[in-house]
């Protein structure tokens, strides 16, 4: 309720003969001096609830970037089997045994092609599984979703299940699925079941290969050889991870792996990344002071850690809600002191 006039904090009574209710609508009434007027407000369940129009489709427009890359693989098909084709009629003119061996070969590098495409679709297949699973236990954890949790925990279990190193903490975790626990704290706590060894492990990988990236970017004579050190590099740090959580990324798995990193890193991380990496180098001026090359060698492996920290967010299966993320600052510190020693 709220009074109408402005008076001094007292209390009433509502049977009180100069207390009157009013309604919305009769606020332009008059009434005696000293009468309080109170106006009920509305219910907030009963105001009228806006309800959202109804969801029109976007029009689906015809792709022709996709119509003109498929004409593309199909003619490159077509011309690559005409060409196996005469090939081995070639080699049936000149002799029947070499005919027969140009159709065996054909015959393995069909059979190996079929195999890699299983082969990638499959690993493509595990990365969006991931992915959608870390989606769906970030939603379970901000709506406390029992059921939600239950069936992220199931999947986790069944995604662990070829990883040794995690047969105890899969049992103890299984043990509880059971328990009456909230759908937000059953996530957090397979988060510190499954993911704590992965966690320290992925930390390992990424401290190792920026060090690396720091020790031969330092002593490379030229930065052709840098570049390409590095982005070797990267992509086997992105493999190791991948696989650490539990995918199996192929050719184009990794490259979209490495796409959703620079992407992560550049929206949610890159300007925080360049102020940490620049609070580190001015920090340890000194370090830097005593090679140039050692300062280009500690910056690229500051770089090559944050790029890690971002394939872990995207390769790990669940967010980080009950363990804490690994930061830049703790793997600077390792490789600057690992870069002073071998300085020294």
């Amino acid at each position: 309720m709220t009074m109408r006039d402005r008076r001094r904090p007292a209390t009433f009574k509502l049977d009180d003969p100069d207390v009157v209710v009013m309604d919305p609508g009769d606020e332009g009434a008059r009434f005696a001096h000293g009468t309080v007027r109170v106006t009920p407000e509305a219910d907030p369940a009963a105001l009228p609830v806006p309800l959202d129009g109804p969801f029109v489709p976007e029009r689906k427009r015809f792709r022709w970037g996709l119509l003109f890359w498929g004409a593309l693989a199909g003619l490159v098909l077509l011309g690559a089997g005409l060409g196996v084709t005469h090939l081995i009629e070639d080699l049936f003119a000149r002799s029947a045994s070499l005919g027969y061996l140009g159709t065996v070969l054909a015959a393995v590098v069909v059979v190996a092609l079929v195999a890699v495409v299983i082969r990638e679709a499959l690993g493509l297949s595990r990365l969006a599984t991931i992915e959608a699973m870390h989606a769906r236990a970030a939603e379970a954890v901000a709506n406390d979703d029992r059921p939600a949790a239950e069936a992220i925990v199931a999947d986790l279990l069944k995604l662990a299940r070829g990883n040794p190193r995690l047969a105890r903490a899969r049992t103890q975790l299984a043990g509880h699925t059971s328990d009456i626990i909230d759908g937000a704290d059953l996530i957090r706590l397979a988060e510190r079941e499954l993911m704590t060894p992965l966690d320290q492990e992925a930390r390992r990988l990424v401290s190792v290969a920026a060090q690396r990236v720091s020790i031969v970017t330092a002593v490379s004579p030229r930065a052709l050889i840098d570049i390409l050190f590095v982005l070797a590099a990267a992509l086997r740090l992105m493999r190791q991870l991948a696989r650490l959580y539990g995918g199996r990324p192929g050719a184009l798995g990794l490259m979209a792996l490495m796409r959703h990193a620079v992407s992560h890193l550049a929206i949610t991380g890159g300007m925080a990344a360049s102020d940490s990496v620049i609070q580190q180098m001015l920090g340890h001026g000194v370090a830097a002071k005593l090679s140039t090359r050692l300062g280009e060698g500690v910056l690229n492996g500051l770089l090559t850690a944050r790029l890690g920290l971002a394939a872990i967010d995207v390769t790990r299966p669940l967010p980080f809600t009950a363990l804490p993320r690994p930061s830049l600052a703790d793997l600077a510190k390792d490789l600057l002191r690992r870069q002073e020693e071998t300085d020294k």
